[in-house]
C-alpha cells in the first residue's frame, strides 16, 4: 500500500503563510507565485484530509489543528535543514549558506569590520543578515528562520548555546553644559531618570541600560523614544535628556559631529557582554565557535 507523505515544499509554504499571515507577501518570501502556494498548501489539506487555513478576502485564519501542524512543521524543515548541515560541517569550515540575526545595537558597529574580513579569509561563506531587535532574533533562531544570533548578554534567549566575544562598556551620552553633573566618572546616582531616553521594549539595550542605574525606579520614569540609537544622540545634541550608549558604538564615531560627550559610570552592570548562541547540537557548532572568534577578533 502506498504512502503519501507531505513534502517538504509543501510545509515550507505552510510555515510561510503562518509568518507572514497572507497569502501574497508568503509567496513572496517562498519565491513563488501567489497561486502555486495557495495549490501546495491545498494539495497539503486534501493529502491529509483536513482544512489546515480558513480563507476569507480580508483574514487568512488557521484552525487550532493547522497550528499544532505549523509546530509539527518547523521541526521538520529544520531537522531537514539540519541533513544538509552535517555534510557541510563535513567539508570546508565557515562555507556555504549561513543565515545570522544580529540586534541593532551591534550591526551597524560591529559588522563593517566583520564582514571584510569574511569575506577575504572565507570567500566561500555566504553569510545572509538579518538585523532585529532580541526577541525577534531568539524566536527565528528556534523556528529555524537563523542559524545564529549575534546579541548581548544578559537575555534570556532560550536552550542555547553560548560562545562569549568580549564586554562592551555603557556610559552616559549627554549634551553640552547638562546641568548638575559632577566632573569624573559618575555613578548611578548621578542620572537623572526623567531625563533618560531609550530605545523602545524589545531591544536589550533598554533593560541593560536600567541595570547599569541600579535603582529600579528608574524603569517607570525614563522615557522611552525609538528604535535607533542615531536618532536618540541626535535628540540628545538638541538637549532633549541623556541617554546610555555602548562602548562599541562610541568606537564607530556616534558621536563624531554632535556636541555630545560620553561619560564614564562607577558601577557593576555598566557593561553588556557581547556573544553569538545557535541551537544546540547543532551540527554546524564547529563553524559557529570558528565565527565567535572571527567576531572575537574583528573588534579590533
Amino acid at each position: 500500500m502506498s504512502v503519501y507523505l507531505p513534502t517538504l515544499k509543501q510545509l515550507q509554504y505552510l510555515v510561510a503563510l503562518r509568518d507572514a499571515g497572507h497569502f501574497g507577501r508568503a509567496a513572496e518570501a517562498s519565491f513563488v507565485t501567489q497561486s502555486t502556494l495557495s495549490a501546495g498548501i491545498r494539495e497539503l489539506e486534501t493529502l491529509i484530509g483536513i482544512t489546515l487555513v480558513e480563507r476569507t478576502r480580508r483574514v487568512v485564519r488557521f484552525t487550532p489543528l493547522g497550528e499544532s501542524i505549523v509546530d509539527k512543521a518547523r521541526k521538520v524543515l529544520r531537522e531537514a535543514e539540519e541533513l544538509t548541515d552535517m555534510a557541510r560541517a563535513a567539508g570546508r569550515p565557515l562555507s556555504g549558506d549561513l543565515r545570522m540575526s544580529v540586534i541593532p545595537t551591534i550591526a551597524p558597529f560591529l559588522l563593517p569590520r566583520l564582514l571584510p574580513r569574511l569575506r577575504a579569509d572565507y570567500p566561500d561563506l555566504k553569510l545572509y543578515l538579518r538585523e532585529e531587535p532580541s526577541a525577534a532574533a531568539c524566536e527565528g533562531l528556534h523556528h529555524g528562520r537563523t542559524d545564529c544570533v549575534l546579541l548581548a548578554l544578559p537575555y534570556g534567549c532560550g536552550e542555547v548555546e553560548v560562545a562569549p566575544l568580549f564586554d562592551d562598556r555603557l556610559l552616559l551620552a549627554v549634551p553640552q553644559g547638562e546641568p548638575a553633573l559632577p566632573a569624573g566618572s559618575l555613578v548611578a546616582e548621578d542620572i537623572d531618570p526623567e531625563r533618560l531616553l531609550l530605545l523602545e521594549d524589545g531591544h536589550c539595550l533598554k533593560d541593560h541600560a536600567l541595570r547599569a542605574c541600579e535603582h529600579p525606579e528608574t524603569r517607570g520614569q525614563a522615557m522611552m523614544m525609538g528604535t535607533s540609537l542615531h536618532t536618540i544622540v541626535q535628540m540628545i545634541d538638541n538637549g532633549l535628556g541623556t541617554t546610555m550608549l555602548p562602548q562599541m558604538a562610541i568606537d564607530a564615531g556616534i558621536l563624531d559631529n554632535t556636541g555630545v560627550t560620553a561619560r564614564p559610570i562607577e558601577s557593576n552592570h555598566a557593561s553588556r557582554r557581547i556573544a553569538l548562541v545557535w541551537r544546540r547540537a547543532s551540527p554546524r557548532e564547529r563553524d559557529f565557535r570558528l565565527l565567535a572568534e572571527v567576531l572575537a577578533a574583528a573588534r579590533g
